[in-house]
């Protein structure tokens, strides 16, 4: 199972037009490392993370959704690309979610989002993939919303911890 979509983060009638605020690479790859980092701050995030070990090019993590704890590796190509892998966890395949910036033409950005399943899915899980296609181009719609406002109010225009 592969599914991928583009969410356009800079536009370039947008930009010319200053119809909304435009994001620099530097402001977007801060609010990825939110996401990283401090995932409990969005809608859709854990309500606890506890960051393993940060390196420069990777974190581990324990994520925690109520009784549910998931843990996962969060790989990092500054300025380019997050790959979230996480650990199996029951009898379920793990999928694996690729964040990329492209810049396909001056003045546009998007981030690209791949999520993966790593190994065979059951019949019965590949049944619920429209369901879950859906939830999670809801969900990064909602990411991006959050760093729009963030943006907005200059919160990614200072340093992430």
């Amino acid at each position: 199972m592969r599914f991928e979509h583009l969410i356009e983060i800079n536009s370039p009638a947008a930009a010319l037009q200053g119809v909304m605020d435009t994001f620099t690479r530097e402001q977007l790859w801060r609010g990825l490392m939110l996401k990283v980092m401090s995932p409990e701050r969005f809608d859709n995030g854990p309500q606890r993370a506890v960051c393993i070990s940060p390196q420069a090019d990777q974190v581990q993590r324990t994520l925690h959704f109520g009784e549910h704890v998931l843990h996962d590796v969060v790989e990092l190509t500054p300025m380019q690309r997050v790959v979230f892998t996480p650990q199996a966890h029951g009898e379920l395949a793990p999928i694996r979610l690729t964040v990329s910036i492209e810049e396909p033409q001056p003045r546009q950005m998007v981030l690209r989002f791949v999520y993966e399943a790593l190994g065979e899915q059951t019949a019965e899980e590949a049944s619920f993939n429209g369901y879950r296609h859906s939830a999670w181009l809801h969900a990064d719609r909602d990411t991006v919303s959050q760093l729009r406002e963030w943006l907005g109010n200059g919160e990614l225009s200072r340093a992430v911890n």
